[in-house]
C-alpha cells in the first residue's frame, strides 16, 4: 500500500479502492491497515469525494524498518531484546544473548537502510529494461 501512494505520490489523494485493484489486494484489508499508519502520522487522509491517502512525507524519508516496526511491531529474532535493558534474569549469563544482539543489529541496519525511495527506484529500473519489440 505505502508503495503504491509512493509511486503515486503526484496524483493527489489515492483512494483505496484504487490501492487495492491495482496491487490485487483487498479493500478490507486496506482498511484494516490504514488506522495503524494514520496513527503513526505516515499519512494524510481526506475525506469525501476525491478523499483519499497520500504519504504525509517523501518516500525516501520511510525506510522498510519504521514500516515494520509500525505494522508488525517488534523486530526482535528473541523476545527479551524487546526492551532495553534486557530485563531477563539470566542476560548476564546468557551465553546466546550476543548471537540475538548481533543478529538484530544486523536486520535492523539493513531495514533500515531500505526506503520507499529505493524499492521504487528499483521497480522503475526494472520495468525501463523489460520491453518487447
Amino acid at each position: 500500500m505505502l508503495l503504491d501512494l509512493a509511486e503515486h505520490q503526484n496524483d493527489g489523494f489515492i483512494a483505496l479502492k484504487d490501492i487495492a485493484s491495482r496491487q490485487d489486494i483487498s479493500k478490507k484489508y486496506l482498511e484494516q491497515i490504514i488506522p495503524i499508519l494514520n496513527k503513526s502520522d505516515f499519512l494524510i487522509s481526506n475525506r469525501g469525494f476525491q478523499g483519499g491517502y497520500k504519504l504525509a512525507k517523501n518516500p525516501d524519508k520511510y525506510t522498510i524498518g519504521d514500516i515494520l516496526r509500525i505494522t508488525e511491531g517488534s523486530l526482535s529474532p528473541v523476545a527479551c531484546l524487546d526492551h532495553e535493558p534486557v530485563l531477563c534474569d539470566r542476560a548476564n549469563d546468557c551465553p546466546t544473548l550476543p548471537v540475538w544482539r548481533g543478529l538484530k543489529k544486523v536486520i535492523d541496519d539493513y531495514l533500515d537502510s531500505i526506503t520507499l525511495q529505493d524499492l521504487l527506484d528499483r521497480q522503475r529500473e526494472r520495468y525501463a529494461n523489460d520491453y518487447v519489440i
